[in-house]
């Protein structure tokens, strides 16, 4: 065994060299222009087999979830993609739906069937869509020299297929907070063609957190569209092309907290005016994506390659309401933020020897970022004071850009059949409007297996992340002087790319065959330690940096398995410290950079405890699952100085299938009860650094959902 894994849905890891001898066999003995149904799916099944020999996870650790784990979750299929994630060791759940991984903020590498997704904003639209998984692996740790760039942690999803979907599939969900969410699963194959297509719409009253602690927000409706595409045309035996194709558009209600108070006045508008109230605050923003990744995949007996160009664009577009922002902020600021993105991904791994696998390759990618902003402010004094009631407009265009290049080599050293060595090392390269930096980076990771049951691991990696190219440039700021929108100081340092040392170890146990554990321990020490945070009532992620970091923590995961029953628990920790913001410092109080300086504090994700747990039962007609998510240690308050309350959350739910219905197929229905005990919980209190708005976990809901083959 190559790599280290806990799963938390048992996963059978056989030994791919009988399966590839077999395969090839099969190819070899029947005419291309008569291959039958089986012998597709063996051909099929051997380049999906070659494509995960140029991807191995080689000591990282690797936490998996498969479809029986993503059925016993709450809502299923209809769940959101953080909610999948919540469930591994190590992931805290923070507001806008971000998940953290190992105190990180950001930095997740999203991979789909081995190819690498295009980078986007940093927005809060669930974009990966839950219904299109068959699998899905979080690899954390001491990456292999092949995954750069973002690396607190690669999410590797493998999607459902034509050749494996069964049916296709009409799904209704809805429920509480007037959710309706109908989907559509289409997939097939013909002759060397196959294809799996997804479209699906949401619509709730609940789209972001509600920043009170009240049962409904107030405010707070949102429509979202999502399509997906996979289609891949075998050109032989050995080769194969393959698409990916994503398109997403959601528009959000940004929800009101009412009673608070209005601090400026505005011509023309009277505060005695019911409408003109908080809670009647309207503002809304819209997030679109667009992505589509081209692969091409060539594999012999030795060597295996795989080339794919990528585009990406997507938009985030915040509209203010005028009026009531002018009272209650001072600002009303329309924004546009454009972000568009290509470039190129190639790997390959060649067996060179039994004892010997080399891996090679290179990434490139070019980033146009546009920021656009339609701004009525006021004037004010040198105090501060409202200096006119009639607003002035202020209109202000910017843009930068960046280039990301980087190339690696490493080798799997077989030492014998109990011990792995994988090391190599990367290259890479960063450019933009506002910096240039690059770093050598070597990596290393030993795997011993001393018995059939049980796997250690350590390692280290040397890290290079670069920062998103969204910059203020100083002119920019200066535009604002003498205005509502004027920040409290213009220091403006750009964000520079975090460097890094990380070191894992780690033991995986299988004490039964249905039962195993893992514990795994990790260390980072970063100079301009990356952070992202909301800076103004539009809800997009800015990048800053601390001079120095560190984080540190463990992880304990468990899995048991046996016949229709599956339980899971996992519990992890970790501590966060940083000291001296150096870029964006325009964004932060005077008196906090000062604190921050002289002091190193905790990152206000930091989420210090973290477990998951579940139990679920499973078997041709039916499926229930208990469900439970703790979180501890989020923090808040002056330079990160408080902490959030923590909070425990219950969910449950039952599924029936009926499989003799009319039509021929089956159908499934489907309860879901999500906060159970009705756990009134607070996430944000609007306060730490990098946090704007005050925001509640979600309050009991009951969810139905019929799901129908065709």
């Amino acid at each position: 065994m190559s790599s280290f894994a806990l799963l938390t849905s048992v996963k059978a890891h056989a030994d791919p060299l009988p399966a590839t001898k077999t395969a090839e066999k099969n190819t070899r003995t029947v005419p291309q222009n008569s291959v039958t149904p089986t012998e597709k799916i063996t051909v099929i099944g051997k380049l999906n087999q070659e494509r995960g020999r140029i991807f191995p996870s080689l000591g990282a650790v690797s936490y998996g979830v498969d479809q029986r784990q993503i059925q016993a979750t709450p809502q299923g299929q209809n769940a959101a993609f953080n909610q999948i994630m919540l469930r591994m060791p190590g992931v805290v759940l923070d507001s806008y739906g971000e998940v953290h991984v190992r105190g990180e903020h950001g930095g997740l590498t999203y991979r789909v069937n081995g190819v690498l997704l295009p980078e986007g904003l940093n927005g809060f639209g669930q974009e990966l869509d839950t219904r299109i998984i068959d699998s899905v692996d979080l690899l954390a740790g001491t990456l292999p020299a092949q995954f750069g760039f973002r690396t607190a942690g690669i999410v590797d999803v493998k999607t459902k297929s034509g050749s494996s979907l069964k049916h296709n599939q009409l799904s209704l969900y809805g429920g509480s907070y007037n959710t309706f969410a109908p989907s559509l699963q289409l997939g097939g194959e013909k002759g060397r063609f196959e294809y799996f297509t997804t479209l699906s719409f949401n619509r709730n009253n609940i789209g972001i957190e509600n920043p009170t602690s009240s049962f409904r927000p107030i405010h707070d409706v949102t429509e979202q569209e999502k399509g997906f595409g996979y289609f891949s045309w075998r050109l032989d035996d050995t080769s194969r092309i393959s698409l990916l194709t994503s398109a997403s558009y959601a528009k959000f209600e940004l929800p009101n907290t009412p009673g608070l108070p209005q601090i400026y006045a505005v011509s023309g508008s009277s505060p005695d005016d019911k409408n003109l109230q908080s809670r009647y605050l309207n503002d809304s923003q819209t997030e679109q994506n667009y992505y589509a990744v081209l692969s091409y995949q060539h594999s012999l007996d030795k060597l295996n390659f795989q080339v794919s160009p990528f585009f990406r664009y997507g938009r985030i577009d915040y509209t203010p309401d005028p009026i009531r922002d002018l009272m209650f902020q001072g600002v009303a600021q329309h924004e546009i933020n454009d972000f568009t993105t290509a470039g190129t991904q190639f790997d390959l791994s060649w067996e060179i020897t039994h004892q010997h696998t080399l891996r090679a390759g290179f990434l490139g990618q070019y980033t146009a970022e546009r920021l656009d902003t339609d701004t009525l402010l006021f004037p004010v004094d040198e105090t501060g004071l409202q200096l006119s009631t009639v607003p002035e407009r202020m209109i202000d265009n910017t843009g930068n850009w960046s280039a990301e290049a980087g190339a690696y080599i490493q080798d799997e050293y077989h030492i014998t059949r109990k011990l792995t060595l994988n090391y190599g090392a990367r290259y890479d390269r960063f450019a933009s409007s506002f910096g240039n930096q690059g770093q050598l980076s070597p990596r290393v990771n030993i795997v011993w297996k001393p018995t059939g049951k049980t796997t250690f691991h350590i390692g280290y990696s040397r890290y290079f992340a670069p920062p998103s190219p969204q910059y203020i440039h100083p002119t920019t700021l200066a535009r604002f002087s003498g205005t509502t929108n004027a920040p409290e100081n213009t220091t403006d340092t750009p964000t520079r790319v975090e460097t890094s040392h990380y070191i894992d170890a780690g033991i995986l146990q299988h004490v039964t065959h249905d039962f195993q554990i893992t514990i795994d321990a990790y260390s980072k020490w970063a100079h301009n330690l990356t952070d992202l945070g909301q800076f103004g009532r539009a809800v997009i992620l800015a990048p800053f940096s601390y001079r120095r970091g560190q984080v540190y923590g463990a992880e304990f995961g468990s899995s048991w398995h046996h016949g229709p029953w599956s339980v899971f628990g996992n519990f992890s920790f970790v501590q966060t410290a940083a000291k001296n913001i150096n870029s964006a410092e325009y964004q932060f109080a005077v008196d906090e950079l000062a604190y921050i300086r002289r002091n190193a504090i905790q990152l206000d994700h930091q989420g210090r405890y973290t477990a998951s747990a579940g139990a679920s039962y499973s078997s041709k007609h039916h499926m229930a699952y208990i469900d439970f998510i703790y979180g501890n240690g989020l923090r808040s308050g002056f330079a990160n100085l408080k902490k959030q309350p923590q909070y425990d959350v219950f969910n449950t739910g039952y599924q029936y299938t009926l499989t003799h219905t009319p039509f021929g197929y089956d159908a499934k229905f489907r309860v879901d009860i999500v906060n159970l005990f009705d756990r009134r919980y607070q996430l944000r209190d609007g306060s730490g650094v990098g946090v704007y708005q005050a925001q509640y976990g979600q309050r009991r809901g009951t969810y139905f959902s019929v799901i129908s083959d065709f």
